[in-house]
């Protein structure tokens, strides 16, 4: 079974928790399912060519029907024309989404995390705060965990005051300007984000919950 390493509020080591059974047994095909159609959804269409229904001019005739000794034309902007439409070319319209399920959803995000565990790069810690709202302490919070680079997840239901409000919003300024971390609350985590960063730092109790959603 995978485990997940457990550290205190003084990030010392306090344990282990252990990721079901299940998440060993998922078909990683699910979590390639996923990633590509994440990546297929946020895609940008920018490629476009003109057909020549929208290429602006060729109103007229070029010349008469018959009588010239030539082909017959009945507008210049025709694909054949230099200046003419694009048969067959990309088109700013095609829709790039290839849609999964809500259970294959689950099983990626599954073979992702135990996959990430295997690694030994998922850490559960009691809190993600950072009160004083700066930069360098939160870098210094994910440089204990020896990482490259890291996926942040708090669990922000616990919010029920301004003042907790006011310290979820420091923690979140906090890791916004570092360029090797992203944070976000548990309800956000997916398979590709879990793919993405070579570690997880995630609450235990965000963790406890995507366990009970299983």
């Amino acid at each position: 079974m995978s485990k997940v390493a457990v550290f205190n509020e003084k990030l010392e080591n306090a344990g282990e928790i252990e990721l079901p059974v299940k998440y060993s047994e998922v078909n990683p095909h699910n979590l390639y399912l996923y990633v590509k159609s994440y990546l297929a959804a946020v895609r940008s269409n920018t490629a476009h060519t003109k057909t020549r229904s929208e290429v602006s001019g060729g109103g007229k005739k070029p010349w008469r029907q018959k009588g010239r000794g030539g082909a017959r034309a009945g507008s210049t902007r025709t694909n054949v024309w230099v200046g003419g439409g694009v048969s067959f070319g990309p088109s700013n319209e095609r829709n790039y989404i290839q849609k999964i399920n809500k259970k294959q959803k689950r099983l990626a995000l599954e073979r992702a995390l135990f996959e990430r565990a295997e690694q030994g790069k998922i850490f559960a810690v009691e809190s993600i705060d950072i009160e004083s709202g700066k930069t360098k302490d939160a870098n210094s919070f994910i440089n204990n965990f020896k990482v490259r680079d890291a996926l942040i997840v708090g669990d922000l239901s616990s919010v029920d005051s301004l003042e907790s409000a006011k310290r979820i919003q420091n923690t979140f300024l906090a890791y916004r300007n570092l360029t090797n971390c992203y944070a976000i609350d548990v309800s956000e985590i997916n398979a590709y984000l879990v793919k993405v960063y070579s570690a997880v730092i995630i609450e235990k109790s965000a963790l406890d919950k995507i366990i009970k959603e299983g």
